[in-house]
């Protein structure tokens, strides 16, 4: 997944425990040769190849899924949740300096799930199409994680991928994990401590990657309806969001920091989630019943 990964579980013994990490390990690699855009040999590669000739490609079962929340993601979000949008993101990461406004247009040009044909079985790309599942694919590994250890009787524990959890149960004693949140200002301290019992805890920011033009500072959030970078937004510079699972809550936390400032509060307000949000200083804000337990000091 190109990121730190961890289990932590509750076993009776080491071999159970060995058994549990194993079911994990295998499923995450699994879904990463599935579905990294990295990779030539992927299955997501091989379907766009087959889904730009004429008349498209049948999607697998899970392949569709993924498809369907895509889509719903994309229609929620205005089109800013966009799986079309890696050679707008790959020409951002890859320009030493801002990308000329004709180097952005040219990759406008393809990039557009309205403009992808997709009726929940086939699928057909324009021309030089591409997709990318990055927003996604982390956070439903972490629940497919979950699901196999509950499957295979653990009932305490969580799986972390880069930072997306999905809490299987919380300590035997009942008491919850404490997550920390970490400061925007790079100190490398957390904000917050985030109490999990169980679901997903997934977080999105600003503060770790981004990039400065002329003195401005932009987010790595590409608006794939206009093709430019979101400028940083020190009002909403994180969002955690607690929901029933990771994909879930990592879907709103990215749409929050899509939408910015006051109308991404205000998404998160109406999502009905548990949800912490911090400004650029580290100063918390979160939902009723609020997740955040404890402020570090």
């Amino acid at each position: 997944m190109g990121c730190p990964c961890e289990t932590v579980l509750y076993a009776r013994d080491e071999p159970q425990a060995q058994r549990g990490f194993s079911l994990v390990r295998k499923e995450v690699r699994r879904l990463d040769r599935k579905y990294s855009h990295y990779r030539a040999d992927s299955g997501l590669a091989r379907l766009v190849r087959q889904a730009g000739q004429p008349g498209g490609v049948r999607a697998d079962s899970e392949t569709a899924a993924l498809l369907d929340y895509s889509d719903r993601q994309y229609r929620v979000s205005g089109g800013r949740f966009d799986i079309t949008a890696r050679r707008l993101t790959r020409l951002w990461d890859q320009s030493e300096g801002m990308p000329g406004r004709t180097a952005i247009e040219r990759a406008l040009e393809r990039t557009g799930w309205g403009r992808v044909k997709w009726d929940g079985k086939r699928l057909a790309l324009p021309p030089g199409f591409e997709l990318d599942l990055g927003g996604v694919v982390k956070e439903y590994a972490a629940d497919r994680a979950a699901c196999l250890l509950r499957q295979a009787g653990f009932r305490h524990g969580y799986v972390d991928l880069g930072g997306d959890f999905h809490v299987i149960g919380p300590h035997p004693d009942g008491e919850p994990w404490r997550i920390g949140i970490r400061n925007p200002d790079r100190s490398g301290r957390a904000s917050a401590a985030v109490a999990v019992r169980s679901g997903g805890l997934a977080s999105s920011g600003d503060y770790e990657r981004f990039r400065e033009f002329d003195g401005v500072r932009y987010s790595h959030f590409i608006d794939p309806v206009s093709g430019w970078a979101l400028k940083a937004d020190p009002g909403l510079a994180a969002v955690s969001v607690m929901a029933p699972s990771c994909l879930l809550a990592g879907s709103v936390a990215s749409m929050a920091m899509l939408f910015r400032g006051r109308r991404g509060g205000r998404f998160l307000r109406r999502s009905g989630l548990a949800w912490l949000a911090l400004d650029g200083s580290g100063n918390a804000s979160y939902a009723s019943p609020a997740p955040a337990e404890s402020l570090v000091k």
